[in-house]
């Protein structure tokens, strides 16, 4: 695996061995980044469930302000380090090892707001349409948010009133839902 864009580009990323790590396929993060290359630029990032933390570390090698990494695993927090390290981006970069949700409790209390939350969970964690209504009720997302969630092939997030899942991408046994605030005002 390597950074395929940007500042970062070419260099390389490393995952956990074993099977408990599910990194996002290079061809699958080309594209997914070339459709959303524009929310992107001076973003604020999080990445739940962050692995290798390559989402992240892309996003800012195509111009992300900075990034918020969360994993619980040891292994995939070892990675992520080293991952920080030789792409060089690591001072934009805040990895917290721990549970997303009192990850999510702290950042909240700390007030932050992000404008790109990846979720990429085991594919086992069925309950993405509530990690983004937790997102929502503790106030993380900015006005203008995007939620990518990587999925299991027909197990798209279940949203309330509040999101619309604006677009879906397939990609062999693993889908991309994106997700927005169901109140968005079109810019002209």
């Amino acid at each position: 695996m390597r950074i395929i864009s940007g500042t970062a580009r070419g260099r390389t990323i490393v995952a956990p061995a074993g099977d408990r790590t599910r990194p996002t396929q290079d061809k699958v993060r080309e594209s997914l980044f070339n459709i959303i290359r524009w929310d992107v630029q001076e973003a604020r990032v999080l990445d739940l469930f962050a692995g290798t933390g390559a989402l992240s570390l892309e996003a800012i090698s195509r111009g992300a302000k900075d990034a918020v990494l969360i994993d619980m695993d040891r292994d995939a927090c070892n990675a992520i380090r080293k991952n920080m390290e030789t792409s060089r981006l690591g001072a934009q970069c805040r990895l917290i090892a721990r549970d997303y949700r009192q990850a999510m409790d702290a950042l909240a209390r700390e007030g932050q707001k992000f404008d790109v939350v990846f979720i990429d969970p085991p594919y086992k964690m069925e309950n993405t349409g509530d990690m983004c209504a937790e997102l929502f009720d503790k106030g993380l997302l900015s006005d203008s948010f995007l939620i990518v969630v990587e999925h299991r092939r027909g197990m798209a997030p279940l949203l309330d009133l509040r999101f619309e899942a604006f677009d879906l991408r397939k990609y062999g046994d693993t889908e991309i839902t994106f997700v927005r605030s169901a109140n968005r005002e079109e810019t002209p």
